[in-house]
């Protein structure tokens, strides 16, 4: 029987039988349609008609739960049947499908674990990735695991991509060159305007005087209004509230979180015919329209999830949105109608956004992607084809972190605790948390805690006084479900951590907080602090970071915290949710992780190395115990770490043994004939210290002893004893001169070594010899009875005859009672004022 699909004049539908045929004949296409083209709701439909489909059933990825829910609705409707009958749809912790279901829609991690459990999807013809150009991470695995099912299993499986925004030909490429079909579709026009000056910090008040503003210069039509998230949201409808009664307005929340009955308030027409003001996240950024919106106000940012790889932690960051975004915003207002759109960001800020966003694959933790793929047998993710390869330095961290949960063994394979992880809808450390708590009896705390942890804060936060204790949270759980709470955030948490005891066969009873810190512990190993010695809300992770706590947080002043979020900014980054956890609980939970092990360092305000006897869990020290006789190689290598790290500061560097390096590096330039000489650099010396100085440090550890080394004799002995005696000829460490004096040679300037004495000692001294077998002159610093530069000259007869009469004559009235004769070099050279005997 031919398939007829409901026809609704949406822009779409002129392609669909170009598409049908494309799929009829290719195993992949990429769709492009602008926003209102009505992609998302009519060609699951007419997909049902590909000849080769059979009783196969049709899969479409849609980035979130609101837009999977309000999809499958809506092709529902068009068939005029209920959800869960021909179409249907699962998300987490939902699903309305049946039997008779041919098309569902599914979020994006629903695929994977499909696909996970059936790698051939046997009862899949079509798989549809919507909106595609939000690269949401789950996304882009799913695409890259489906491909490879396609490329090895099933030739005959469907891949098809859609997105208003989207790198087509890049998409295209990844699936060997696929068609690129195209909609125009049918956008309304869309005046746009710019704020003058761009808000700074707090912006709503900005934006609630603008909205006022924009509501009586356009009376008709209904208001969406994007803002980064449920804060801004709330924020912005308070400071409304008195307006929008005195204009008969309905403000309605749109974001994530809300119940299903109160997102369709904001989808739907007011039932009392209002006119309406939606405040929206980037929830409402594609796949949705919002009936009678023809105005749209743009606050211009987004929330999203940045990983930081230097503290292992994931915060969210609000930042100004893409052109793509912004295009799609604009867009909303004219789905139905000529529209407006209002931009909070001027028109000079406006030239300068980036195209797209960032892929989420680049920026977010790699975790849970990692996990999946050794669970798919991936060891190696450039096996697989990507749009936007994960990044290798991510990948491996979060390798790290999963061998140090159990999931995968040291070769990067799964284990069976990563097995049974990997099921879980839940990160890693979720999972992992749960399933190690049900083994000694705590599975019901870590439920609740799994559900507190994966939805937003059910505490507000009190800057007067700051509660970062997840136990309190547990409590009120505890008294939610006793007392059968309505609130619909509660509710939320309830069926979630229901959910989840459910799965694990646990009863729903009241629960002991007083073990909320090492079932915590379970899930973040690395995160376990221990207070500073000084103050009382600073922290040392097990992990190596730094964390601190609100000076005022209940939690401040804890021995042992537990720390499940916090910001990965600074140094130490702030705590937002943590539970204490006792010394006893950390020996008795972490016995086999914990060592015990000698730490030999040098102590600076001893000026010595000390030993210690230390009990730790990872960076965290537990006990420490000071020893008497550390290993003597300990003792040795402390010194040289510490030597090294103050750059060689602490050796008793003097001007013979610093010259030493200068006369090797002279005596390289000029004698190349010789091949033995060795490199003499502080660079290579500070690297190379274990090679050249460790056999002189036995029998040292302080301060006090290393000036005993003696450096000159150390660094010669470097050299053989043919290049010692070269060293010598071709740059000898000193000068004799008429008086009888020694003088050190500085060899610093490598192309002119100087000589510095005084002149009284040169009397008598024709010149001076030349270096390096004659081809390197002595730059001759002569200098005054006080030592003070009087004159420079490589030519010390030309200075006898020619400059010294001058110089005598300044000096003898600098110094009048010093010897100055007429012929300097019939004179008697000397080292004091005058002569002996004159």
């Amino acid at each position: 029987m031919k398939h007829s699909p409901p026809i609704t004049g949406l822009p779409v539908e002129e392609i669909l039988p170009q598409l049908v045929a494309t799929l009829d004949t290719e195993n992949c296409a990429v769709l492009q349609a602008p926003p209102g083209a009505g992609k998302t709701t009519t060609v699951p439909l007419w997909l049902l008609g590909l000849k080769d489909l059979g009783p196969k059933k049709i899969l479409m990825l849609e980035p979130r739960r609101l837009a999977a829910r309000a999809a499958a609705r809506r092709m529902a409707d068009l068939l005029g049947e209920a959800v869960g009958e021909t179409v249907g749809y699962r998300i987490r912790l939902e699903n309305k499908v049946s039997k008779k279901t041919r098309i569902e829609v599914v979020t994006e991690g629903i695929l994977t674990r499909f696909l996970q459990e059936d790698p051939e999807l046997s009862n899949v013809g079509v798989i549809i990735f919507d909106e595609f150009h939000e690269r949401n991470l789950n996304t882009d695995l799913g695409l890259a695991l489906a491909r490879q099912t396609q490329e090895i299993l099933r030739e005959d499986l469907k891949i098809l991509v859609m997105s208003a925004t989207l790198d087509a030909e890049g998409v295209s490429q990844l699936l060997d060159d696929a068609p690129i079909l195209t909609s125009l579709g049918r956008q309304y026009p869309v005046e746009t305007h710019h704020i003058s000056r761009t808000p700074k910090g707090r912006f709503e008040g900005v934006l609630v005087s603008w909205i006022e503003e924009i509501v009586q210069e356009n009376k008709e039509g209904d208001i969406l209004v994007f803002l980064p998230g449920a804060g801004e949201i709330n924020r912005t409808l308070t400071g409304l509230t008195s307006f929008a009664k005195n204009n008969n307005i309905s403000l309605l929340p749109l974001f994530g979180n809300l119940s299903q009955k109160d997102q369709d308030k904001a989808l739907n027409p007011d039932p009392d015919g209002r006119r309406k003001i939606v405040f929206s996240t980037d929830i409402a950024e594609t796949s949705l329209t919002i009936d009678g919106v023809h105005i749209v106000i743009d606050c211009g940012l987004s929330r999203k999830p940045y990983f930081d790889p230097n503290s292992g932690m994931s915060r969210l960051e609000m930042k100004r949105i893409s052109r793509a975004s912004a295009d799609q915003r604009q867009g909303r207002a004219g789905r139905l109608g000529p529209g407006i759109c209002y931009r909070m960001w001027s028109a000079a800020e406006d030239r300068g956004l980036v195209p797209h966003s960032q892929p989420e694959i680049a920026t977010a933790d790699l975790n849970p992607l990692v996990l999946e793929l050794a669970k798919w047998g991936v060891e190696d993710e450039t096996e697989l084809s990507w749009l936007t390869p994960p990044p290798s330095g991510l990948v491996a961290q979060a390798k790290d972190l999963l061998i140090k949960l159990g999931a995968l063994d040291s070769l990067g394979k799964i284990t069976k605790l990563g097995e049974k992880m990997v099921r879980l809808p839940l990160h890693p450390r979720l999972a992992r948390m749960i399933i190690k708590s049900r083994e000694i009896g705590k599975g019901g705390l870590a439920c609740d805690l799994a559900a507190l942890l994966s939805e937003r804060d059910i505490l507000r936060r009190n800057p007067d006084a700051p509660n970062s204790d997840i136990a309190t949270r547990v409590e009120l759980l505890n008294v939610s479900r006793k007392n059968r709470s309505s609130r619909p955030e509660h509710r939320r948490l309830l069926q979630s951590a229901d959910d989840l005891r459910r799965r694990f066969k646990i009863d729903k009873g009241m629960l002991d907080t007083g073990s909320t810190g090492s079932v915590l512990a379970l899930a973040y190993p690395d995160r376990i602090g221990e207070l500073r010695k000084k103050g009382k809300s600073s922290y040392r992770l097990s992990g190596g970071r730094g964390a601190l706590l609100h000076e005022n947080d209940k939690l401040a002043g804890e021995p042992y915290l537990v720390v499940a979020d916090l910001d990965g900014k600074g140094r130490d980054a702030r705590v937002y949710l943590a539970a204490a956890i006792s010394y006893a609980q950390i020996l008795d939970e972490f016995s086999d992780q914990i060592t015990v092990g000698t730490r030999v360092v040098w102590d600076d305000d001893k000026e010595r190395v000390i030993a210690d006897e230390e009990t730790c869990l990872g960076a965290l020290v537990l006990n420490a115990k000071r020893i008497k006789n550390p290993s003597p190689d300990d003792i040795v290598a402390a010194l040289i770490t510490a030597i090294r790290d103050r750059e060689m500061r602490p050796l008793p560097w003097e001007a013979a043994s610093l010259a030493v390096i200068d006369r090797v590096a002279f005596a390289k330039a000029y004698d190349q004939g010789y091949s033995d000489w060795p490199e003499l650099s502080k660079s290579w010396l500070l690297e190379n210290m274990e090679k050249w100085l460790t056999p002189y440090l036995t029998g040292k550890n302080s301060l006090a002893q290393l000036q005993s080394l003696k450096l000159e004799e150390i660094l010669l002995t470097l050299l053989s004893w043919e290049g010692q005696q070269r060293l010598g000829q071709i740059a000898p460490a000193k000068m004799s001169v008429p008086t009888g004096s020694k003088i050190r040679l500085d060899y610093s300037d490598v192309d002119a070594p100087v000589l510095a004495v005084r002149l009284q000692e040169l009397f008598g001294q024709a010149d001076i010899p030349a270096l390096a077998g004659g081809r390197v002159p002595i730059s001759i610093h002569l200098l005054s009875p006080a030592r003070r530069p009087a004159q420079i000259t490589k030519d010390l007869a030309g200075f006898w005859k020619n400059s010294y009469t001058a110089v005598k004559k300044d000096l003898k009235g600098q110094y009048p009672r010093h010897y100055w004769p007429d012929d300097p070099l019939q004179a008697e050279p000397t080292a004091r004022a005058k002569p002996r005997g004159k």
